[in-house]
Parts: structure tokens; C-alpha cells; sequence
């Protein structure tokens, strides 16, 4: 093999992560694939939820007015537009959530949280903020948990910043 045979080869070749490099994002990806799974069950089996309904009132109840244009809730709880039609549907079913075109701007449509919605929220959002404390705070030291929200919030960042998603001050997506 010539020489610049060799060097276009390694320049192809990846760099590996080492083995602890390997152990921290293993252990990572674990957390990613089992925490919301785990969330999800909680809400599925006290509220009849799921975990991105549930982020979909949640984000409906924290707005002005509880009501969210579809592109901006789509991004807000972490989904496409596509995603978030559907279940906004079964929230209109369950008079959780309801459509609504703006008046200044008929092709806008925005989804509005209705009082039952916010009973419904208001209902989960305590067992819900348990099992994240049981799950995700309580295992760790308060110095952990400071760690966690810095390593987290680079994490977020660098991920936001490839997928050109932002991320604001506190390292939630807007």
C-alpha cells in the first residue's frame, strides 16, 4: 500500500471512542431509551397518558393564554408536525385540546388546552414530578444533580446546535 494509500485509508478510518468514552455513552444511552419508557408507563398507568400527551398539555398549560401555534407545540414537545396532528386529535376526542385557526391569519392553527385539559394536567403533573424525582434526582447527591443539569445543558447544546435546534438559557428547547 503506497504511502498516501495508507493516509487517505486512516483518514476515513473513525475515532473510536475509548473504553471509558464507551462505558459513559452506553450508560448514557441506556438512560435515553429506559427513562422515557419508564415515564411513559407511570403516566400510561395512573392517568391514561402518555408521555408526549402529557408533554403536549404540559407545554399547553405554561403558555399565555394555554394556547401554542402546532409548528412551535411540535417542537416544543420534541416532535414532528405529523406526530403532533394525530395526537392532538386524540386529545380533541377526549376535549383535552381544541383547534383553532387564527383569526388575523386563517392558515395558522393553534391548539388551546381546555379547562379539562388543565384538570387533566393539574391531576398528573404530581405523581408525574414523583416518579422523575424518584427515577432521576433522588439516586444522585445535590452536587450530582448540579453536574447532571452542566453535563446535560453541554449535551443539549451541542445537539441542538447539530440539528439546528436552540436551545435557551436554561437548556430547554425553544
Amino acid at each position: 500500500m503506497s504511502r498516501r494509500d495508507a493516509a487517505a485509508e486512516s483518514a476515513c478510518e473513525p475515532s473510536w471512542l475509548s473504553d471509558e468514552e464507551q462505558r459513559a455513552w452506553r450508560a448514557l444511552n441506556g438512560v435515553i431509551v429506559l427513562l422515557p419508557y419508564a415515564l411513559d408507563a407511570q403516566l400510561q398507568q395512573d392517568h391514561d397518558l402518555t408521555l408526549f400527551e402529557y408533554a403536549v398539555l404540559s407545554a399547553l398549560s405554561e403558555a399565555p393564554d394555554r394556547a401554542v401555534r402546532m409548528k412551535s407545540l411540535a417542537a416544543l414537545a420534541n416532535g414532528s408536525l405529523s406526530r403532533l396532528s394525530h395526537v392532538v386529535a386524540r386529545l380533541e376526542k377526549r376535549r383535552y385540546v381544541v383547534r383553532e385557526q387564527l383569526a388575523h391569519d386563517r392558515r395558522t392553527t393553534v391548539a388551546r388546552l381546555t379547562d379539562a385539559g388543565w384538570a387533566k394536567v393539574v391531576d398528573a403533573a404530581p405523581s408525574h414530578v414523583e416518579t422523575v424525582r424518584s427515577l432521576v434526582v433522588e439516586p444522585l447527591t445535590p452536587a450530582q444533580v448540579r453536574q447532571l443539569r452542566s453535563v446535560a445543558g453541554r449535551i443539549l447544546h451541542a445537539v441542538g446546535a447539530h440539528c439546528d435546534r436552540p436551545v435557551d438559557a436554561v437548556g430547554a428547547l425553544s
